[in-house]
């Protein structure tokens, strides 16, 4: 069972991720300002599931496995990074 400071640190996070005007909220206004309502709900369910995905995986004990397996963090970190050289 979680302790309850983990609880509250996970609903902090995700009330944050959620709440604040960071980069998706940006990226979502331009694109519906630039492309209309219905053409931005893919990128909106987009965000929405990565998030969740995220919120999830943290609530799972992400963290824990990272702590007991370093590599997979490293590992994570290269395909991440690939990922991202690829989308470039």
């Amino acid at each position: 069972m979680m302790e309850i400071s983990f609880i509250a640190a996970l609903a902090i996070f995700a009330a944050t991720m959620t709440g604040t005007p960071g980069p998706n909220n940006m990226m979502l206004t331009a694109s519906g300002a630039n492309f209309g309502y219905k053409r931005t709900i893919p990128h909106l369910l987009g965000i929405s599931v990565g998030v969740a995905l995220l919120i999830a995986l943290v609530a799972a004990g992400l963290g824990a496995v990272f702590k007991m397996y370093p590599w997979v963090q490293e590992g994570l970190k290269y395909i991440a990074s690939a990922y991202l050289l690829y989308l470039a």
